[in-house]
């Protein structure tokens, strides 16, 4: 069996699975985040497409995280999670679908639904099985510890995209619509992303909004020339896209900011901040 191991457990959240675990409860019951520990509902409402969720040290972007997290333990458990993420190490493919077996992290197993990763390559001009570009990449991995904290065990499809322009995001949502329908999968899509980076808190704030407003909007190209124009340092274009992309074609009723905040409203130190946001993307 072809195992993913953890890279960034230890570092980018707790390595054991008990201080994980408290960490994670920490996040649903900070004074940025929702405020409870969520139920997982017994009923499937699916009443989302997706969610935005930050990836930072969860110290920083968990309590914002969790915001999206709860909501989603509110509408019951999907069958599969198809995990979007920025590839920040700058290896692999242009856009990299890991396709086997199970990504590790210290809660257990995540199992991947091969024959939904390859039926999404299948349909994609860009999408290769590649594992290169996620054995060193955040951006995936520090969601899954969420997951399995609410549904225990879950399978997911991580893609990691390179090249970050509306053609392949827009490719990539039309092969997930149609991979989704091919074989009747109740997926939700998790797009991960922080906003801008290291500027002074009013500066990012500032930024972030007009990147929310074009979320709210369900307007990827937007959202693009706006991230181009202001030079918005937020590194999971490609992902948000390729969730709005994919909410168009779901003819999605509407979008949820849930809670938006920087790492300066947790940490108290505004000089350099980074942005994070929790977005819901409704039927």
């Amino acid at each position: 069996m072809i195992v993913r191991n953890p890279v960034v457990a230890g570092y980018f959240y707790e390595g054991r699975k008990e201080a994980l675990i408290k960490r994670i409860e920490w996040a649903f019951t900070h004074e940025h985040g929702p405020g409870y520990i969520p139920k997982v509902s017994e009923v499937r409402s699916g009443e989302s497409i997706g969610f935005v969720v930050p990836h930072a040290g969860y110290i920083y972007s968990g309590p914002v995280a969790a915001h999206s997290y709860a909501k989603l333990a509110s509408e019951g458990k999907p069958e599969v999670f198809v995990l979007l993420g920025p590839n920040h190490v700058g290896a692999g493919e242009i856009v990299s679908v890991w396709d086997e077996g199970v990504w590790k992290t210290p809660l257990g197993h995540a199992t991947v639904d091969a024959e939904l990763a390859k039926e999404i390559i299948s349909n994609s001009q860009y999408a290769r099985p590649d594992k290169l570009a996620h054995y060193e990449e955040h951006s995936i991995e520090v969601q899954i510890p969420f997951l399995q904290y609410l549904f225990k065990d879950v399978s997911i499809v991580p893609i990691s995209i390179m090249y970050q322009v509306p053609e392949i995001s827009e490719d990539l949502a039309k092969s997930i619509l149609k991979a989704s329908s091919k074989l009747g999968r109740d997926l939700v899509v998790i797009a991960s992303t922080d906003l801008t980076h290291y500027e002074p808190h009013d500066r990012a704030v500032e930024k972030d909004k007009s990147v929310l407003d074009k979320i709210k909007s369900l307007d990827p190209k937007g959202l693009f020339d706006v991230v181009l124009r202001k030079n918005i340092s937020m590194c999971g274009v490609a992902p948000v896209m390729t969730l709005l992309y994919y909410a168009v074609l779901r003819g999605s009723s509407g979008v949820e900011i849930l809670k938006y905040a920087t790492s300066g409203d947790v940490s108290g130190d505004k000089s350099s901040v980074v942005g994070y946001s929790a977005v819901r993307i409704l039927k």
